[in-house]
């Protein structure tokens, strides 16, 4: 965990000294407080996305926290791709940090998460069961021509088509450096967590992806502020509480790494103070400008 904000950290400072030289700020937030106006990256694949989907490509300004994990193979990244899916929303809760969309207060903690759900192939999966019943998926998805490659599939949670990892997207970009190792933590604890529950033989959770569906918009709703739905009851439950079964399924993993102290400190520090969509709307509750919500974000993308 020190390894990877040290390195979080580093990456932060070289990107804001390449922003001044251009005249502007780095700010770690999943979408912008201000009004703004998009460009489409001048490439083939872009241009083309801009044209295929228009409005829903023009709007894209975004950012994610995806984290990859590697896997043995892709029979095992299948196994934890089903294991893990009832888990995911309380990640995008934490790391909630997007509540203001072209300069209004959304009332989502995590809009970004409405602007991806605009995307055909984006949202939660089904069971997959084995990795050539994904590929079969995915197959099907590319033949329907709805989307253009398998760069496309915006699952919450993929293999990867460029390493052996799978990569968790769900999560928004967190505006502190410990919220981002703290996320990056706990799905790799996560993603162990399900890689041994397959090799012990156990089944993954039948939760139907309609429920999925209402528990990822519930987190994207709420983030921390209200109740979510829980991962294991299927019902309403307060968000610490919620939290804290997933910490509470981790648990073993984390405590052989040697994470677990660590990781409860980091989550004590956000459900003390806030993921990034409840320091953003204190900021404009108090001061009623969005261009201090913004300054405050460069302030704080490189503390931790």
């Amino acid at each position: 965990m020190t390894e990877l904000a040290d390195q979080i950290r580093l990456q932060r400072h070289l990107a804001a000294t390449a922003a001044r030289r251009q005249g502007v700020a780095l700010a770690a937030l999943a979408t912008s407080p201000l009004p703004v106006r998009p460009t489409v990256t001048p490439k083939a694949r872009y241009l083309r996305m801009a044209e295929e989907y228009s409005l829903t490509a023009d709007e894209h300004l975004i950012n994610g926290c995806h984290v990859h994990v590697g896997v043995e193979s892709a029979d095992e990244g299948v196994a934890v791709l089903d294991r893990i899916r009832p888990w995911l929303p309380p990640l995008l809760a934490l790391s909630a940090n997007s509540p203001f969309w072209q300069g209004t207060d959304s009332g989502y903690a995590s809009y970004r998460r409405q602007v991806v759900g605009r995307w055909p192939s984006s949202g939660p999966t089904e069971l997959f069961g084995t990795a050539a019943a994904y590929r079969a998926a995915i197959a099907a998805m590319l033949d329907s021509g709805a989307i253009l490659d398998e760069g496309m599939v915006y699952f919450d949670a993929r293999l990867s088509c460029r390493y052996p990892t799978i990569e968790i997207r769900i999560a928004d970009v967190c505006l502190l450096i410990d919220d981002a190792v703290l996320v990056a933590t706990l799905v790799a604890a996560l993603v162990e967590t399900a890689a041994r529950a397959w090799r012990a033989g156990e089944a993954a959770s039948p939760v139907r992806t309609s429920q999925l569906k209402l528990a990822t918009w519930r987190a994207a709703r709420s983030g921390l502020r209200h109740e979510l739905v829980h991962p294991v009851t299927g019902h309403p439950a307060p968000a610490e509480t919620v939290v804290r079964a997933l910490l509470d399924h981790t648990t073993p993993v984390l405590a052989d790494t040697g994470d677990l102290v660590p990781v409860e400190g980091l989550l004590l520090g956000v459900l003390k103070r806030g993921n990034g969509a409840e320091q953003q709307w204190e900021i404009h509750q108090r001061t009623g400008d969005l261009s201090q919500v913004v300054a405050h974000a460069v302030a704080r993308t490189l503390e931790s």
